[in-house]
């Protein structure tokens, strides 16, 4: 009985740290960050709202931070679930693929579509394999 409990406190504590880690990889990356000002942009010009510039613009500043604490999120992660396993393989998947995506360096400014790509391929792997799961359980 007392393992019970135990265990339903690691998987809330996995899950909450995975999205966590996910969540600040999406901050991470300039490209998805500029895709959301845009969003934001297109959104507001709908009501009448005309804005010139990027209004998120502030985050590119702390883009790394953000990143740097998804990656170490990340890791914490992938301790849990190899000491435990009660983490979905295709959430670690997903976060690992946006994680990879989202690098912000500018060393490796060139090779960021490689990134993208890996990251992309990743994560909607990780998706159909979610949806595979899903189908064979019905």
């Amino acid at each position: 009985m007392d393992k019970e409990p135990k265990n339903l406190i690691m998987e809330k504590a996995a899950s909450f740290t995975s999205s966590v880690s996910g969540a600040l990889s999406f901050l991470g990356g300039y490209q998805v960050c500029h895709n959301v000002c845009l969003g934001i942009i297109a959104l507001l010009s709908l009501i009448g709202i005309t804005i010139v510039g990027m209004p998120l613009l502030f985050l590119q500043k702390v883009a790394i931070p953000f990143w740097i604490a998804a990656v170490l999120l990340f890791a914490i992660t992938l301790a849990l679930y190899f000491k435990k396993m009660c983490i979905s393989r295709n959430l670690l998947m997903l976060n690992s693929g946006i994680i990879i995506a989202g690098v912000p360096f500018k060393a490796v400014q060139s090779y960021l579509p490689i990134f993208w790509i890996i990251g992309g391929t990743l994560a909607v792997l990780s998706l159909l394999f979610y949806i595979k799961g899903k189908i064979a359980k019905k």
